[in-house]
């Protein structure tokens, strides 16, 4: 009996593997993730933009050799080849054009490949200088590249109407984009958390006031609150950690999943401005936008009739 019961339960397990990553779904909130991830993209880029040629340029302070011994073995930098300051302008506005094509959805496939390839020679030409922000968008735009990301809310898709071409259906890769972005968004939370635990500033409820009082944290000062009642200090220092726990592991089931993306949303700013990294939460924003509004199947959708 037991051998039975073992073949289905690996047939069961097999089926939900193939349907979270495989099973068609709708492309259309890739193309809001696009969006933001361009917006997000066009931010992050001005930001180079004064300091381009002092960072990167011929008498820049971040050589090519020196750059190459920061970064992970085989990766590489096309910003490499750019040893002059026009041909790393060209490269920079390159790039830029990349994103704005991305935001309009100009030829988004190529589009989507370009702006992933480009940011990610810019973050590998100066690892040393990359944040949180700058890591979370080269994930997005990783992912928009494998899914239709352009099929809606896009200038291509103006131009299929107006040749009379149908709207695509659901999409196997929009299937894997999505489960590429939930992963990720879940192992950023589920990170985040078992880093901070490691702290005892996360258990004594005191974290929530240094983080206020660093100097990057004053886009938001939080710290007089905190000053005034322990207790709200306490409280927002153990919420952050339940919600962190709460994000990873309830975008793993149905009926908690559009719920924690919402909350997401909304906290994932807010932690941001805390921590003086709004672009960093706005960017984990970003990820909960396909998981918010409609109620996509994941892993569990078998077991709870999803």
């Amino acid at each position: 009996m037991n051998g039975p019961v073992a073949r289905h339960d690996v047939g069961g397990v097999a089926a939900t593997w193939t349907r979270f990553w495989f099973e068609p779904a709708d492309a259309r909130p890739l193309a809001i993730v696009r969006i933001l991830a361009a917006l997000l993209g066009l931010a992050l880029l001005w930001s180079y933009a004064d300091d381009l040629q002092s960072w990167f340029g011929p008498q820049g302070m971040i050589p090519p050799g020196s750059s190459a011994e920061w970064r992970p073995r085989f990766s590489l930098s096309l910003l490499d080849l750019a040893t002059t300051a026009s041909a790393l302008r060209l490269v920079f506005i390159v790039t830029a054009v990349a994103f704005a094509a991305l935001l309009v959805g100009v030829a988004t496939p190529l589009a989507a490949l370009a702006a992933a390839i480009l940011w990610a020679s810019l973050l590998n030409r100066g690892p040393m200088l990359a944040g949180p922000a700058d890591d979370c968008l080269a994930v997005l735009l990783w992912c928009l590249a494998l899914g239709p990301c352009g099929t809606s809310l896009s200038v291509d898709r103006l131009g299929a109407d107006r040749r009379g071409r149908s709207p695509p259906g659901a999409s196997s890769w929009a299937r894997l984009s999505l489960g590429l972005l939930q992963v990720h968004a879940s192992v950023i939370a589920a990170a985040a958390m078992l880093a901070q635990v490691k702290g005892d500033v996360w258990w004594d409820g005191t974290a929530a006031w240094w983080l206020s009082v660093r100097p990057e944290s004053r886009l938001v000062d939080f710290s007089g609150a905190f000053q005034r009642s322990e207790y709200l200090m306490n409280l927002v220092t153990h919420a952050i950690l339940a919600f962190e726990g709460l994000f990873a592991a309830g975008l793993w089931f149905q009926p908690t999943k559009a719920l924690v993306a919402r909350m997401g949303l909304v906290a994932w700013p807010l932690l941001g401005l805390l921590a003086g990294e709004p672009a960093w939460g706005a960017a984990l924003a970003v990820f909960c936008v396909p998981f918010a509004a409609l109620p996509p199947r994941g892993v569990c959708s078998a077991c709870c009739g999803g």
